[in-house]
This record gives structure tokens, C-alpha cells and sequence, in this order.
């Protein structure tokens, strides 16, 4: 009589486990369950082309949103000063491959491969000094004032913005891509622009990269255990508030560092860049879970299909599309699809 009862607390407890499993593992799966869904509308050779200009654009507003992400998960602070590195590092990235014309034009793979690294390494080191400064300076007095680092980031948007036409004029800037990722190869019957595959290379690079500091390094744990219990570090020895301003320039580098393979992708930049971009990489923050580095790279992808998808098979609803994405998926799961805590 007493068995079913015994069994009951256990059974309860492994259908909750996996529930959480599959949710799980459903986020997961979700950018190729888009992707499915859409070739079952789209014929394969456009279909193709649309899923690799997305998961190239995915992979770069990643990492874009990876840095704010971390900032705003970690160290709880809303940056929209975001924006103004991204813009530096696209004008930055533009300045520095201008420069260097005789490597980009050359017809010498190394030489176009050490321009593009550096163009994307000069973007995030001035973005990297940039998010120093500005954390030093404007954000430190605002820590934990929500609406006070709204308005004193904003302003500091609207300030490079209007610092840019002083540096670069007021007019788009064209960006010149090495020669190396110029053009299109053909898979099969499917052109695929070379500049794409590199991007998603980096992407997961990037991606592979920032998941093996935080899960396998000391500062990785440091970081991690400064969120959970900031006191508790500190008593151990460690100078957290470092570690979180590492974190801040290290978002704000990878902020540039996006901002220079954007302008890339799109061939030219304007003023408006950063704050344009912005709006994507909160999406994907939201999306994600706030501090999550694995949701930020799924949801971005999520983001990347879906304008692409969308775009080609209603134009008029490309806009929308993205708000419509991220108010779906905060339905199903509101803390976003994998929140800081499953990483």
C-alpha cells in the first residue's frame, strides 16, 4: 500500500528534471527548427543562401552582445554607451583598412588575412580604452542608480554620435573589404559570399573562446562567484571591483570588434551605427537571459535567421519581425532561453 506513495515524490521530481531537460535542449534547437520550418517556404538554393547570410549576421550581433551582455548580467549596469563603441570600432576598422589599401588590394591571401586582423584588432583596442574611460569616469559614480546610468549612457551615444561627423565628416564612410573576402564561391548551386563563411568562423571563434574563459579559467570563476556572493570573494582577497572592470573593457573591445566586422558585412557606416545596432543587441540580451553567453549566441542566431526569412518572403514585416521574436519567446520561457545560471 505505502510503494505508489514512496514513488510518487521521486517520479514528480524526475518529470520536473525533465521538463527542464527539454526546455533545455529545446532552446537549443530552436534556431534549426526556424530554419526547417522555413525551407518548407522557400525554395533550397534561396533557402541556403538566406540561412548562411543569417548565421552570419547572428554570429556578428553576438559578438556585439556578448559584452553587453556580460556587463549588464555581471555587473548589473545598463550601458547604452554600448552603442559609441560600436560606431568607433566600425569607423576605426574603415580608417585603418584605408591605410593599409596595398595589403587589402594585394592579390595575397596572408597580407588580405593580416589586414582584416588588423582592422578588427585596432576597432577593440580603442574600443577597449573607451569603455575604461567611461567607466572610470561616468558610470563608477552611478553604480546601482538604474535611471541615473540611463541617462548619463545615453548621453554619452549622443555625444559620439555627434563626435563622428567631427573626425570622419558627416557623410557614410565606405568600407573596403580585402580582396581575399571579396566575391562569392559556389557550394554545389548556392553562391555564398566568402565574407560571410569568415564572419561565422569568428563568430564561433568568439563564441568558443568566451565559454571556455568563463567555465574553465580563474578569472571565469572569479567572475562568476563576484555575482553570486561579491562579499564572500572580497574576504577571500580578491579585488573583485577589478575583475568587474576587466569585464567592462573586455565587453566594450568586443563591442568594437563587432562594430568592425558590421561595417564589414554591410560595406558602409554611418553616425547612427551604434544606436541602430543597439536595439538588436538588447533583443538578444532578452532573448538570451541577461549574463548568459550560450543564450546570447543562440538568440542572436534566432535574430539573424528570422530578419533574413522574413525579409525575403514578407519585406513589409521585416521591421517588426525581431519584436515579434523576442515577445514569442519571453511567452514561453520569461527569463529568457537559458538563463546566467544554466551557462
Amino acid at each position: 500500500m505505502n510503494a505508489p506513495a514512496s514513488l510518487q515524490p521521486g517520479t514528480a521530481s524526475l518529470l520536473a528534471v525533465w521538463r527542464v531537460r527539454a526546455a533545455h535542449y529545446g532552446a537549443h534547437l530552436l534556431p534549426v527548427a526556424l530554419g526547417l520550418a522555413a525551407l518548407t517556404v522557400i525554395p533550397f538554393s534561396t533557402w541556403a543562401s538566406l540561412t548562411i547570410a543569417g548565421v552570419a549576421m547572428g554570429v556578428i550581433i553576438f559578438i556585439m552582445a556578448a559584452g553587453l551582455g556580460l556587463v549588464f548580467g555581471l555587473m548589473n549596469i545598463l550601458n547604452f554607451a554600448h552603442g559609441a563603441f560600436i560606431t568607433f570600432g566600425a569607423y576605426v576598422a574603415a580608417a585603418v583598412l584605408a591605410r593599409m589599401s596595398g595589403w587589402t588590394q594585394a592579390d595575397d591571401a596572408v597580407l588580405n588575412l593580416l589586414a582584416f586582423a588588423a582592422c578588427g584588432a585596432a576597432a577593440a583596442t580603442v574600443a577597449g580604452v573607451l569603455g575604461y574611460a567611461t567607466e572610470r569616469i561616468i558610470i563608477r559614480p552611478v553604480y546601482g542608480a538604474h535611471l541615473k546610468q540611463i541617462l548619463v549612457t545615453v548621453g554619452v551615444l549622443i555625444v559620439a554620435e555627434q563626435l563622428v561627423p567631427v573626425f570622419w565628416g558627416g557623410v557614410p564612410v565606405p568600407v573596403t573589404r580585402p580582396a581575399l573576402l571579396r566575391g562569392s564561391i559556389l557550394i554545389g548551386q548556392v553562391a555564398v559570399e566568402r565574407y560571410r563563411l569568415v564572419a561565422i568562423v569568428t563568430g564561433l571563434l568568439v563564441y568558443g573562446g568566451m565559454v571556455a574563459v568563463l567555465a574553465r579559467t580563474r578569472i571565469g570563476l572569479l567572475i562568476r562567484a563576484g555575482v553570486q556572493n561579491r562579499e564572500m570573494v572580497e574576504a577571500l582577497g580578491y579585488r573583485i571591483q577589478a575583475v568587474f572592470i576587466l569585464v567592462f573593457v573586455a565587453g566594450s573591445a568586443l563591442a568594437g570588434f563587432g562594430g568592425a566586422m558590421w561595417g564589414l558585412y554591410h560595406e558602409l557606416i554611418t553616425a547612427s551605427l551604434g544606436s541602430e545596432v543597439l536595439v538588436l543587441t538588447f533583443i538578444v540580451i532578452i532573448i538570451g537571459g541577461p549574463g548568459s553567453t550560450s543564450g546570447a549566441f543562440y538568440a542572436a542566431l534566432l535574430v539573424g535567421l528570422t530578419a533574413n526569412y522574413v525579409g525575403f518572403l514578407a519585406p513589409k514585416l521585416a521591421l517588426g519581425s525581431n519584436i515579434a521574436l523576442m515577445l514569442a519567446i519571453l511567452m514561453w520561457r520569461p527569463t529568457g532561453l537559458l538563463p546566467a545560471s544554466r551557462n
